[in-house]
């Protein structure tokens, strides 16, 4: 079941994003949980970060953000994990449909989402999903450790 996040979500979402399978996928490096509670007030303040609960508690969650203007039928996918516990259950692909769903029935006529280069298992689900690389930002993500950059893939779903 999908929900607005809300304060009270910190600690699930927190130790979700910093989970050693969940972090290097998304766009910071580990941190303490204070200085993840401003990251965590951007997320809620923009009114478009949702949790997916499943038996009881946080499975996942998302951040589905509409463009303004002339791209106002576009939503971006971001922010996107289901925890490692529910991996092969199902999770990421009822939310992600859900999500989906839900910004189709809002008028939205393209998906748009990031994906690292290097995240094959993410890049093999959104394959299967309808998403199409549609480019390649280069050199993009890079990791607090690692010598090297990594491509990012923008990546995109359209509805007639």
């Amino acid at each position: 079941m999908r929900r607005l996040a809300t304060p009270q979500d910190i600690d699930s979402v927190f130790a979700l994003y910093m989970h050693e399978k969940v972090v290097p996928f998304l766009g910071y490096d580990p941190m303490p949980l204070e200085d993840f509670r401003a990251i965590y007030r951007e997320l809620l303040g923009g009114g478009s970060f949702y949790v997916y609960e499943h038996e009881g508690r946080i499975a996942g969650f998302y951040r589905a953000v509409r463009y303004p203007g002339r791209v106002q039928h576009v939503a971006c996918l971001g922010t996107l994990a289901v925890d490692p516990a529910f991996h092969g259950q199902g999770i990421a692909r009822a939310m992600v449909t859900e999500a989906i769903d839900t910004l189709k029935a809002a008028g939205v006529k393209r998906i748009e989402l990031f994906a690292e280069s290097d995240n094959a298992t993410a890049l093999r689900f959104y394959d299967k999903l309808g998403f199409e690389r549609e480019g390649t930002l280069r050199k993009f993500y890079k990791r607090a450790g690692d010598a090297d950059y990594v491509d990012e893939y923008v990546m995109a779903r359209l509805f007639d």
